[in-house]
């Protein structure tokens, strides 16, 4: 099965794997609002939120932030638990999760 168009909209040529390759994957893009960028991300529906959101921060920060510092957000809305599968907070195929600061920077 090929990947939904969306993860392939402004992502790199890597891939994150999270996840057993051996298990049905779901292709999902997470985007970082203040940079503008994007990773594709493909990982079994058991995965947690929090283990995208860490591998997508990995990608995104080289140098390292806190994760804390950054909310997760599908359709808008904060998800709330991040230790939830991404199945049940209801990521589908080619859904896309925002990782967007907590409290806003002022620019300088």
């Amino acid at each position: 099965m090929s990947a939904p168009f969306v993860t392939e909209i402004r992502t790199p040529a890597y891939v994150i794997v999270l996840g057993d390759a051996a298990v049905a994957t779901m292709h999902i893009r997470v985007q970082a609002a203040e940079l503008w960028d994007t990773v594709r991300v493909d990982a079994a529906p058991g995965e947690s939120v929090l283990a995208v959101k860490l591998a997508a921060l990995a990608a995104f920060y080289p140098d390292g932030v806190e994760s804390d510092d950054f909310v997760t957000k599908l359709h808008g809305f904060e998800v709330l638990d991040e230790g939830e599968s991404l199945q049940t907070v209801g990521v589908r195929d080619g859904s896309t999760l925002l990782l967007i600061r907590r409290r806003r920077r002022p620019v300088r």
